[in-house]
């Protein structure tokens, strides 16, 4: 790590001094994507973080939530916060705009249960998407990084449109050593995944992907960087797949290069 870096790290690490988080770390971090997990740990602990990992967390019940199996989805939830309440974490971090909103969501799942959904606002209120909680909670946008080349934001949908993250992911961006940050073309627009939405309507899904890609390609970037390893997964298959040599990064993975 640079000098620079090393004093803007230890800066930093007495605003998040103490504060104990735990990491959300999701099933497709967890089974496709570790890097994005270990690079959110590291980003964390730069930030003076001390970071919980419970190993028994399980999906945050999407998948079911959004296919209508909602008593299947309740009692994911319902795992989910009690595991959130024996923490002793002061913030629940997630490297995913999607799987926190849908702990967001968790109050829904209990229309006819009082406790419960008063259990699920209190978790739900502890839970913040990664680059949210450094900007917002933490109040940090430069986390002293390092990554050459030309670089632009996907917005993931449950990101931008179900927590309001949009700001956030690009000053910190913007903050990156020898990053140049380009704005891409409809950023805001779908990327075609949707979870089960890319897998029972593929054409569909396919079509709107080539739409993102096209526009990727006409900005001239390096890397196309976001906030959801499901989006990337999507983009950048489709990217591998035609050849092109642009890569896609998750943002932890960026702020973590020194």
């Amino acid at each position: 790590m640079s000098a620079d870096s090393h004093t803007i790290g230890n800066r930093q690490s007495a605003i998040g001094s103490g504060l104990k988080v735990g990491l959300f770390v999701t099933c497709i971090v967890d089974q496709m994507w570790s890097s994005v997990g270990t690079s959110t740990v590291e980003v964390l602990r730069r930030a003076g973080c001390e970071i919980e990992f419970d190993e028994r967390q399980t999906c945050c019940g999407q998948p079911a939530f959004n296919t209508g199996y909602r008593a299947e989805a309740r009692r994911v939830a319902e795992r989910f916060i009690q595991l959130s309440e024996e923490s002793e974490a002061e913030f629940i971090v997630s490297p995913s705009g999607s799987c926190t909103a849908m702990v967001h969501h968790y109050e829904v799942l209990f229309a006819e249960d009082e406790e419960w959904r008063r259990r699920a606002r209190a978790v739900a209120a502890r839970t913040f998407e990664f680059s949210s909680f450094l900007v917002r909670v933490l109040k940090i946008t430069d986390l002293g990084a390092r990554f050459k080349g030309r670089v632009t934001w996907h917005d993931a949908c449950h990101g931008l449109r179900e927590l309001g993250v949009r700001d956030e992911p690009r000053t910190l961006i913007r903050n990156v050593r020898e990053t140049e940050f380009v704005e891409l073309e409809n950023a805001d627009a779908c990327c075609g995944f949707g979870g089960t939405f890319s897998v029972k309507y593929p054409e569909i899904s396919a079509a709107i992907l080539d739409q993102k890609i096209e526009a990727i390609e006409t900005c001239g970037v390096d890397t196309v960087v976001s906030g959801d390893a499901s989006c990337l997964m999507q983009i950048g298959g489709r990217l591998s797949r035609i050849g092109s040599k642009v890569r896609v990064m998750h943002l932890a993975e960026l702020l973590a290069q020194t």
